[in-house]
């Protein structure tokens, strides 16, 4: 699909790689750009209507629903790192709140919005991902858990859609050099390049963006050979 003259939803649009996403769609000539975030007073980037979205909250995802009716792109990027291990967390607390956002909202937020997309179509779905997906960490256990599961769902929303003339995007990549990784000390993506790789591929039609050597390696060592069927715009 094409960016220019599309209106899109970025979640986590107030900072980090949202942000930067939300930036970039409009310099490719987005016609309206809705950014979710908690407290829309977060939303600061020139252009950028800000929306009141947690993707945990059920009415807040239906009120963005409504008031974004006319997306032809949604960018599910909200997301949330704990630092979790799975056993040696005193109780599971992280591991239900990274489900919560990474797993279920991008759910929420798919279901809402689908119905939405499919009517305005050709249109486009971005979950923003991780190698997290494929690898695990013990110290990040539960949150590779979280996008383990998110990557299952784009997989499986992307067979859903696959004739409606809604393109489905997953973006794996490694730390981003946002506030996210801050307290990481390890080679980092600029959010620039993910959001130039993402938005390449929505205009393409690819179904997967692999940002990063390490993260092209990972996708290799799991043998499998990755969808990038375009899916037919209806008439």
């Amino acid at each position: 699909m094409e960016i220019h003259g599309a209106t899109a939803l970025v979640t986590g649009a107030n900072r980090g790689l949202g942000q930067v996403l939300a930036r970039a769609l409009l310099r490719r000539g987005a016609q309206r750009v809705y950014g979710g975030a908690r407290d829309p007073r977060s939303v600061v980037e020139p252009g950028v209507v800000p929306v009141r979205l947690d993707v945990t909250d059920p009415d807040q995802v239906a009120e963005a629903a409504k008031t974004c009716s006319d997306v032809t792109l949604l960018v599910n990027n909200a997301g949330i790192l704990a630092n979790s291990p799975l056993l040696a967390a005193p109780e599971p607390a992280a591991a239900r709140a990274e489900m919560e956002v990474n797993y279920f909202g991008t759910l929420a937020m798919c279901r809402a919005f689908a119905p939405l997309l499919t009517g305005n179509a050709p249109g486009a779905i971005v979950n923003v991902l991780s190698i997290a997906s494929w690898v695990t960490s013990p110290a990040l256990g539960s949150y590779s858990a979280s996008k383990a599961a998110a990557w299952a769902l784009t997989n499986g929303i992307r067979g859903e859609l696959h004739d409606t003339g809604v393109l489905v995007v997953g973006v794996h990549c490694g730390y981003i050099d946002t506030d996210m990784a801050a307290h990481v000390d390890a080679p980092k993506n600029t959010p620039e390049a993910i959001a130039q790789q993402t938005l390449d591929a929505v205009e393409s039609g690819r179904t997967e963006v692999l940002a990063d050597e390490r993260t092209r390696q990972a996708r290799a060592a799991l043998g499998l050979v990755p969808d990038t069927t375009v899916p037919t715009p209806r008439p």
